[in-house]
């Protein structure tokens, strides 16, 4: 497992991150199960947000509830979490980047994590009504209570980043963004840009955002790496959809000696962004699978051929 320090903090992290999303349902000895598959393979560093599970905040509680973690068990793990996001009960949510809602949701993730310090708060989704000098706010008042040490965002443009910048004075260390080899805009349009009438050019994304991370010195955390499009389901195995990029992962797994997910992992560790892969499977032996690809080293030839066998198009 690769380790490696985060950009803007003192903290060493696993370039796997175990996302804790999907653990509402499981049993105590299931989620022990899961984190210490994922801690046998090397992986420190755990996600979660305040809306999983449904009713806000019930995945962590459940996470601290199976673990019953000691405070020396805890400063071994980093624990990530993310607020921002409100359900309104009715189908539907908004997003609150208010000091109150802010600093109230990380109190309450404090909380259900049975913990005194969350190490690093994401923004979860954009708020288009976001006032920074609000969110300043509320990330001066968690670390100078030593509530939060560091901070971040998920699914920000550049602008976005920028904006929040004009008043926030902790570095903004991580951007939590969709990649995967299937579903990798962030990096395709690069590959073809100002290509005319073709659609891998356009730019989604306000411009260059996985340069402008790597520029800023901010982690890029690679949300569905599996996933073949926006909750389409997983590209591996699916020999109907991608029959070409299962073939050429069959291949590098067989080659590496790993499980075919780990390449979609090496895939994306490969890149010299240092980015993180945040893994959603509840699975003990799949995420064990997946961890495997942390520092297998592609070769630029195959990281291409996977690019093309994903049908992405190199000019």
């Amino acid at each position: 497992m690769k380790i490696f320090t985060l950009p803007g903090t003192d903290l060493r992290v696993s370039n796997v991150v175990a996302g804790m999303m999907r653990i509402t349902d499981k049993t105590d000895q299931e989620i022990r199960d899961l984190v210490g598959a994922a801690r046998d393979a090397g992986v420190n560093f755990f996600d979660h947000a305040d809306v999983y599970g449904g009713v806000l905040h019930t995945c962590e509680r459940r996470f601290a509830e199976a673990l019953n973690w000691s405070s020396a068990e805890r400063e071994q793990v980093i624990l990530q979490t993310k607020a921002g996001i409100v359900p309104t009960g009715e189908g539907w949510a908004y997003f609150d980047f208010s000091a109150a809602h802010l600093v109230e949701a990380a109190e309450a993730s404090l909380k259900a994590l049975r913990t005194d310090y969350i190490d690093i708060l994401l923004l979860h989704r954009p708020d288009a009504l976001v006032e920074p000098d609000e969110v300043a706010a509320a990330f001066d008042q968690l670390q100078d209570a030593g509530k939060v040490r560091h901070f971040g965002v998920s699914n920000h443009t550049p602008r976005q980043i920028d904006l929040l910048k004009t008043s926030v004075r902790q570095p903004l260390v991580a951007n939590q963004l969709q990649l995967s080899i299937t579903h990798a805009p962030l990096v395709a349009q690069g590959l073809a840009a100002n290509m005319a009438a073709l659609d891998q050019s356009i730019v989604r994304d306000g411009g260059g955002l996985l340069d402008y991370c790597r520029a800023q010195a901010i982690t890029v955390q690679a949300w569905s790496p599996l996933q073949r499009g926006f909750f389409d389901g997983t590209f591996l195995g699916d020999r109907q959809r991608e029959p070409k990029l299962n073939e050429v992962i069959d291949r590098l797994a067989a080659k590496y000696g790993i499980d075919p997910i780990g390449i979609a992992t090496a895939w994306i560790t490969r890149h010299p962004a240092q980015m993180q892969v945040v893994l959603g499977t509840s699975t003990p032996a799949r995420l064990a699978g997946a961890a495997q690809g942390s520092d297998v080293p592609l070769t630029k030839r195959e990281w291409y051929e996977l690019t093309l066998a994903a049908g992405h198009i190199t000019p």
